[in-house]
Parts: structure tokens; C-alpha cells; sequence
């Protein structure tokens, strides 16, 4: 596929495509089953990647290292993943998109089980690797499918349901992972994980139709991308607003014992609540964002700069009941985070979405990545306000690049 100006030959071929690859696909299977198995796809890679966020403290004293040497496990796999999510799109080459993901999922069972058996950090951190290349490789892989699957008029739709893995993931994998994790300590999580994963790997391979690849993507298609502005601001918001988010987030579980004097059951329930929020941020910000990008993404990145910065405050003067409520505006604002910024990087870049789409992948989990080191170093630094603060501030810089940088055309 060669893109020229303004997208037109590259809409074309997709098209084309599209249309062969969505005859093949009802003829061997495909349709909304293989969506909603790509969509648990994104879910579980998302749930594996942020699984210690609510288990960093068990962790910790069971390994024998502190919040900020713990939180390197999300670190890892952020940088594993931003730079396997290109890299593993180009060298998976034209073998068959089914048979690539299968084996992605089942890299991730593994290192979800060697995760759940490792004796000491080094190896845990070994293990996250692997769970950042299998994320890496799926989400890239996965975000581009749906026009493979479903007619021209269900493409939207489909790929938004693929995409709400990653939402469902952001906002109720940690809970549930941390609720595993009281119930039979956090080994018992990452075992449950593999589980996940090897499930979902045989879902898979049974509902995916043969999709073998369709053309060659370059590189140099994918940075040619960031020749929009429009395209350079939305990835811009994307590293300030992620990077602040889990830089507090990742420690959010520290923070709540710390400030707010939560316990352990406490806590579960707080991120149940984070979740619950953020799945109707999630609906909420979709229908917004496709009206107004600009509008949503500047009401997101206040509410969660102000949420973020008032965890100190309140957490320490109201306690629980103040953490709770902060907790669950946080979630309803994080929770249109990856639909508003996907959505806002689609419209720039509306003959590339595929460009876009992976430079949104490294993006992201780059982010994900120094926001939990970031955090880490405030965290020993600092303790849990600094580490609210950082956070804050950097949600701050992604409100002003938001409100002075170029947004898509309407």
C-alpha cells in the first residue's frame, strides 16, 4: 500500500482490500464474534501490562523492595511495548494475522505464569518483557482489523468495540486484579492472568477467519504521519496526559494508604469504583470527542488535573469518604482518555489510520512507561503527594497543548 496526498490511493486500497479480505472472512468465519474476541484481546494485553498497579505493595515486601524498585515492573513493560508495537507489525511480515496473535496471546500466558512463580525482582522484570512484546504485537496488530471483519458501514463501530478493550482494561482489569490479589495474594493474580490469556488465545484462533497479510507497512509511512500538526499535537497530549496519569496512578494504591489511611479492602472497593466510573467516561467521551475533539479532550485533562492535584488535600482532611469521591471523578475522566486522543488522531490523520494508529500505540505505552518511572522516583523521593503532584502538573501541560495546539478539521 503507497499513501499519497491527502490519503486517496491509501483509502482506495484499503478499500479494496477490505472488501476481498471481508468476502474471505464471511466465508470462513469473522463478523462480530472475531470483533468481540479481538475486543477481550486488547482487554487481557491491557489487564497484563497494569496488573501490579493495585499489587505494587504486596509485592514489594514479599519481594523485598520498595514501591518505587516495584513499580519498574510496569516500567518495563510500557518500554517493552512502545518500541515491539512497530517493530513486530513490520516483522510479522505477510504470515497469517490469526495465527500471529494465537501466538501473541500464548507468549503472554507464559509470562504471566513465569511472573506468578518468580523467586526474586530480576526475574519478575524478565517476565514482564515478554508481556510487553506480546501487548505490543496484539494491540498494533488488533486496532487495524476490523475493516477485515465486518462490512464498510460496521467499520467504526467495530473498531471502537476492539478499542473498548482497552478502555474496559484500563478501568476494571486493576481492580479485579487487586481484588484476586487480597483474596489469594498477588501470585494468585498473575496466575489467574495466564489463565486469561490462554483462553483468549484459543478464542483466537477459532473465531479469527485466515487473515494473511494485505500489503507491506513501512516505515517511513508511519513517520511521514507526523508531518500533521494536528497529528504531532494529539500525540503530545497523549505522552503529557498518560504520562501524568500513571505516574500517579501506578502508586495510587500507596498513596490511599499513606494519605487517605485506606486498608486493603478499602482500597479494592475504591478502584472498583475508579472502574465503574471510567466505563461511563469511556461512552460518555466517545460520543463527545466524535463531536467536539478539541472540547472533550480540554474538559478531560481538567478534571483529572484537578483531581489529581486535590488528592493531598482532601484525602488527608476527609479520608476515605474524600479519597472515594476524588477516586471516582478520577476514573470518570480517565476513562475518555484513549477513546477521546484515538479519536482526535484519527480525524488528523484520516488517510493514514493505520500510521496513526501505531505511532498512538508507542505513544501511549511509551507514556505508561515514564510515567511509572517518573512516579517511582517521586514516590522514593517524595512520598505520595509528590507523586499526586507530578502527576497533576503534567495533566496540566496536556490541557495547554490541548487548548494552544491544532486540532482536526470538523
Amino acid at each position: 500500500m503507497t499513501r499519497t496526498e491527502g490519503g486517496r490511493t491509501a483509502r482506495t486500497d484499503e478499500r479494496a482490500v477490505g472488501t476481498s479480505a471481508l468476502a474471505r472472512a464471511r466465508a470462513r468465519g469473522g463478523g462480530w464474534p472475531a470483533v468481540g474476541a479481538l475486543a477481550a484481546a486488547t482487554f487481557t494485553v491491557v489487564t497484563s501490562e497494569m496488573l501490579p498497579v493495585g499489587l505494587l505493595s504486596p509485592i514489594g515486601r514479599d519481594l523485598r523492595v520498595s514501591d518505587g524498585t516495584a513499580g519498574l515492573t510496569l516500567t518495563v513493560t510500557g518500554l517493552v511495548a512502545a518500541v515491539a508495537a512497530p517493530l513486530l507489525t513490520l516483522l510479522a511480515g505477510r504470515r497469517d494475522r490469526r495465527v500471529v496473535l494465537a501466538f501473541l496471546m500464548g507468549t503472554l500466558a507464559v509470562a504471566n505464569l513465569l511472573a506468578a512463580y518468580a523467586s526474586d525482582v530480576a526475574v519478575l522484570l524478565a517476565a514482564r518483557v515478554l508481556v510487553g512484546l506480546g501487548m505490543g504485537g496484539v494491540w498494533a496488530i488488533a486496532a487495524g482489523l476490523a475493516v477485515r471483519l465486518v462490512p464498510e458501514r460496521r467499520v467504526a463501530a467495530a473498531t471502537s468495540l476492539i478499542f473498548s478493550g482497552v478502555a474496559a482494561a484500563s478501568v476494571l482489569g486493576v481492580p479485579a486484579g487487586t481484588f484476586l490479589g487480597e483474596l489469594g495474594g498477588w501470585r494468585t493474580a498473575f496466575t489467574a492472568m495466564a489463565a486469561v490469556c490462554g483462553v483468549v488465545a484459543a478464542a483466537l484462533a477459532v473465531l479469527l477467519p485466515p487473515l494473511p497479510a494485505t500489503g507491506a507497512v513501512r516505515l517511513g509511512g508511519v513517520l511521514g504521519t507526523l508531518r500533521g500538526a494536528a497529528v504531532r499535537t494529539g500525540l503530545v497530549v497523549v505522552a503529557l496526559l498518560v504520562t501524568g496519569h500513571f505516574a500517579a496512578y501506578t502508586y495510587v494504591r500507596p498513596a490511599l494508604e499513606e494519605m487517605a489511611g485506606a486498608g486493603p479492602g478499602q482500597i479494592s472497593t475504591l478502584l472498583l469504583a475508579f472502574g465503574l466510573a471510567g466505563l461511563a467516561g469511556n461512552f460518555a467521551a466517545g460520543a463527545a470527542a466524535a463531536r467536539a475533539p478539541r472540547a472533550a479532550l480540554l474538559a478531560i485533562c481538567a478534571v483529572l488535573a484537578g483531581t489529581v492535584l486535590l488528592m493531598p488535600l482532601l484525602g488527608r482532611g476527609a479520608g476515605v469518604p474524600g479519597a472515594a469521591v476524588l477516586v471516582a471523578v478520577w476514573g470518570l475522566a480517565y476513562g475518555g482518555v484513549s477513546v477521546s486522543t484515538q479519536t482526535w488522531l484519527m480525524a488528523a490523520a484520516p488517510g493514514a489510520r493505520e500510521a496513526a494508529s501505531a505511532l498512538f500505540v508507542t505513544v501511549f505505552n511509551a507514556a505508561i512507561a515514564c510515567g511509572a518511572l517518573l512516579g517511582g522516583r517521586a514516590a522514593d523521593s517524595w512520598g505520595a503527594p509528590g507523586v499526586m503532584r507530578l502527576g497533576g502538573l503534567l495533566a496540566v501541560g496536556a490541557l495547554v497543548t490541548v487548548g494552544v495546539g491544532r486540532a482536526p478539521r470538523g
